[in-house]
């Protein structure tokens, strides 16, 4: 199986498209750490969220680390993103 390192926009893109546990964990990570920029929690929760939802367990574990460093308002932004990406793809 190969893997990919998500360091770009065009990866992030490809993992949207193909929407698998790993791709979305990647997702995850590349906004937790801000490999592309700033690091953005909100999005990186929303898609180990996702992730976690398809099957990966070291999602569920990153999203509840992010969580803590949320705010509720936030964690609801992101559960609502994912909830609207789940819905469009």
């Amino acid at each position: 199986m190969a893997r990919f390192e998500m360091a770009s926009p065009e990866m992030a893109t490809m993992a949207e498209m193909q929407p698998n546990a790993e791709g979305l964990f990647n997702l995850g990570i590349v906004y937790a750490t801000g490999l592309d920029g700033e690091a953005d929690l909100v999005a990186a929760h929303k898609w180990f969220n996702l992730a976690a939802l398809r099957g990966n367990p070291e999602a569920a574990y990153h999203r509840q680390q992010i969580a803590e460093e949320l705010s509720e308002t936030d964690i609801a932004a992101a559960q609502r993103a994912a909830r609207e990406w789940l819905r469009t793809h």
